[in-house]
């Protein structure tokens, strides 16, 4: 008791002197592009001592290009703006009182800058008001790993064996790119981050207080995406590949062409894994009957994808600016099952054995393109107003078809067509004032989903019939009308409050071409506050809190009635009568970047009738299903650590631990869990000299909580190394992951009053990859970009 007391007391001195000592002077500015006007966000801001010439303090300025350095030393200095593609701008403070630079001009550098090194300047974390970012670009491993390896890296962020990407443990949230929803995330962005390299990336985003201007979709919250945006006259690109020892080949090439008011910049790239395979078991006894079901067999897997970005800018003249971006993908998976299945009674007697074979693909392809026109104003060039249309188009089919073997049941095969086409317009208006900024806006999203399958089975003669039963054409549309209004003030250089609501209004109407009295239609309004607040505690630390509420909808997987039976046994189907749910988070956060850079957020959130996974018995068949089921309690704590051990070596660290609630009745029955759930990623990276670098890193997942049981923990970890050729414009890079396990064992239990299930399968763990990268072009003058946009992330995505 008595080291407690005085652990309290010493805090209460220490707290009191910092108090009474002399507060250092502060300094504050805004970067502005000299040659278009513009704020510059994420230019570094070095203070450098005067009598020594060692950095004493850093920080980024913000998207509207405002910076401070609160409580700087009280003597000379030196203030640098530092900025890729801009000649640096040095300017000498005396130190003796506060100084308010007010706009300070950057100029676009003639030629291409060589590389600028601030040695521990520029942070790869950064807490602002309402989200972390982490800048991608100024990672050196960028270069030589893939988007969806660089996730791991993200604070807040974790991805698991089985590249199931989660955000506060969570796999309810959102995926945009630059700030829009996209084709490319539509279907399963891990397919696509795994194909693109890092280097497209400029930095990611998760926002976890989102403001009003957002859907309010996404439990967990947002991740955006910022890709590469080169920013000169002329041209410039790069090119990159890989082969990975499981997952094949891999190919990239990006550009970006200035030319007078007119620029483009884009990406595509492709990558083919082949077809291989793994053995599982799935045993599942039924406790009420007595009886069981042993299944082992054999499933394949194959797949190719390709996708494609591009945005196109003109600008019109000093205050009008016309925008326009596509993004297509394109999706072929092919696979194959091969099982045994192995029925006994309440005696354990053999009943029933059969073998079942499978055969399938499941393709999807989809585009989106937008427009989007913004005025600005003369008197305020920051005063800007908006109008954005967006058209965006998704096709899936999934076919399988089964051979029923010894089972005396006939051969049928299965074919799904689904999909979904958005229509969307939306107006928003930015109004900056001298310490206040207004925003507002509308929005009409016209979606229709749709799933249109087909069962046949093979008649005596060997031809296929239709099933009615198992036919049918679903139409599920969602149109969404929002408003929004939402305001920033800054107190002063210490404190930012942003605040907003959100009004969604949701029409539903829902058809079955096949079904009697199924049909249904529901109207349905909502209102999400949000509100954020900052305070800078000193130039290196920050409080931050938050508090949101988001909407879960369901999507077209989960409500899709389409009862996928490639195994007999185990019938997987979504729910057309699932309702949306309604999620409140709250958030703590604390950041310091004196040295490297440290944040720790504490969370909790609750919500009910969330969308669970659900698993029902019906004899000895079991049907996965989605329910809106009872209360979801969510209690976290994150840390995120960025530190430079030494001038050579850095380690970056991301630690979760969360204690989650689930319970809520099923048939009159009550399903509960609750338990921890936990997550850790670090990495350590090496500078052996200018051009080389080694690294390593650890990756664990603990078990997951679900609604009916749990699944099992993983460690893996991996090592690289690479190496710049050509003054740094071809980089080289050697990866080995797992390489002491070849296969990973994933383990599932559920359990319920009616049965308990067990179920095993391998993936392939250990893997070996070589990559490159190769930069080639110049620029010189920055291609415009709105600054306001369409992103469509009203509707769930993730994991469940």
């Amino acid at each position: 008791m008595h080291k407690a007391l005085l652990a309290i007391f010493c805090l209460i001195s220490a707290t009191t002197l910092a108090q009474t000592s002399p507060e250092g002077i502060n300094v504050s500015g805004t970067a502005i592009d000299s040659a278009t006007n513009k704020p510059l966000g994420y230019v570094t801001i070095a203070l450098i001592d005067a009598a020594t010439r060692q950095p004493a303090k850093s920080t980024l300025s913000k998207d509207d290009g405002t910076f401070a350095i609160i409580n700087m030393p009280q003597k000379a200095c030196q203030l640098s703006l530092i900025y890729v593609g801009y000649q640096t701008k040095t300017i000498s403070i005396k130190g003796d009182a506060d100084v308010k630079l007010g706009n300070i001009m950057l100029s676009p550098s003639n030629s291409q800058l060589k590389e600028v090194s601030v040695s521990g300047l520029k942070p790869l974390m950064k807490q602002e008001v309402d989200r972390m970012s982490y800048d991608v670009a100024a990672d050196p491993e960028s270069r030589s790993i893939t988007a969806l390896d660089m996730m791991r890296k993200v604070p807040l962020v974790a991805v698991d064996a089985q590249d199931n990407i989660t955000m506060r443990g969570s796999g309810n949230y959102r995926i945009l790119l630059n700030g829009k929803e996209s084709a490319l995330m539509a279907r399963n962005p891990a397919d696509i981050l795994k194909a693109m390299p890092a280097s497209n990336i400029v930095r990611i985003e998760v926002i976890t207080t989102p403001p009003a201007k957002y859907d309010a979709e996404g439990l967990a919250g947002i991740i955006n995406i910022i890709t590469t945006k080169n920013s000169a006259q002329g041209y410039n690109g790069s090119v990159s590949g890989g082969y990975n020892s499981v997952f094949g080949y891999r190919a990239n090439v990006g550009i970006t062409v200035k030319q007078g008011k007119f620029g483009i910049n884009g990406f595509a790239g492709s990558n083919e894994r082949p077809y291989i395979g793994t053995d599982f078991t799935d045993n599942t006894n039924y406790l009420k009957a007595g009886t069981s079901v042993n299944q082992t067999g054999f499933k394949s897997a194959g797949n190719k994808n390709t996708y494609a970005n591009a945005e196109l800018s003109y600008e019109i003249d000093s205050l009008n600016l016309l925008t326009g971006m596509v993004n297509a993908f394109n999706n072929d998976n092919r696979q194959g099952n091969d099982q045994f299945t192995q029925q006994y009674n309440a005696a354990n007697a053999l009943t029933q054995a059969y073998n079942v074979t499978s055969g399938g693909t499941g393709n999807g392809r989809g585009m989106d393109m937008g427009l989007n026109y913004q005025l600005g104003f003369k008197r305020n060039k920051q005063q800007l107003l908006t109008v954005s249309y967006k058209y965006l188009v998704v096709d899936n089919s999934l076919f399988n078809d089964i051979r029923t073997g010894q089972l005396g049941t006939p051969n049928f095969r299965q074919d799904n067509k689904s999909g979904s086409k958005e229509y969307t317009t939306q107006i928003d208006y930015l109004h900056p004032l001298t310490k206040l900024t207004i925003e507002a806006g509308g929005k009409m999203i016209l979606r229709n989903n749709f799933s249109n399958f087909i069962t046949e089975q093979q008649a005596t003669g060997g031809n296929y019939v239709n099933d009615p039963d198992r036919t049918n054409n679903f139409d599920y549309h969602q149109d969404v009308y929002s408003a929004y209004n939402s305001y920033t003030y800054k107190f002063d250089p210490k404190w930012v409050l942003k605040g907003g609501a959100r009004f969604e209004r949701t029409v539903i109407v829902a058809n079955f071409s096949n079904t009697t009295g199924g049909n249904f239609s529901t109207t349905y309004n909502n209102l999400v506050p949000s509100i954020s607040m900052q305070k800078i505690l000193t130039a290196s630390t920050g409080l931050t809190f938050g508090f949101t509420r988001r909407i879960q909808r369901p999507v077209i997987n989960q409500l899709n009635p389409f009862p996928e039976s490639s195994n007999p046994q185990q019938i997987s189907q979504g729910n057309p009568a699932l309702r949306p749910a309604v999620n409140n988070n709250f958030e703590l956060a604390y950041n310091n970047a004196k040295k490297g850079n440290v944040n720790i957020m504490a969370s909790y959130s609750f919500a009910n009738n969330t969308i669970q996974t659900l698993s029902t018995v019906n004899g000895t068949v079991t049907t996965n299903t989605f329910a809106n089921l009872g209360k979801f309690r969510q209690a976290g704590l994150d840390a995120s650590i960025n530190y430079p051990i030494t001038k050579r070596l850095t380690a970056n660290l991301n630690l979760e631990l969360l204690y989650i609630w689930l319970n809520g009745y099923y048939n009159g029955q009550l399903l509960s869990n609750a338990g921890y759930q936990g997550h850790a990623f670090t990495n350590y990276n090496y500078k052996v000299n200018d051009r080389t670098r080694i690294g390593m890193n650890v990756n664990f997942d603990s078990r997951y909580v679900f609604l009916q049981g749990r699944d099992n923990y993983f460690l893996g970890g991996g090592l690289y190394v690479s190496r710049d050729f050509f003054n740094k414009a071809l980089s080289v890079a050697v990866n080995a992951n797992n390489p002491f396990s070849k296969f990973l064992k994933l383990d599932f239990r559920y359990r319920t009053d009616d049965f308990d299930n067990a179920s095993t399968s391998n993936i392939f763990y250990r893997t070996f990859n070589i990559s490159f990268n190769y930069k080639f072009g110049r620029l010189n003058t920055e291609i415009k970009k709105n600054q306001r946009g369409i992103n469509n992330d009203d509707a769930a995505s993730g994991r469940n």
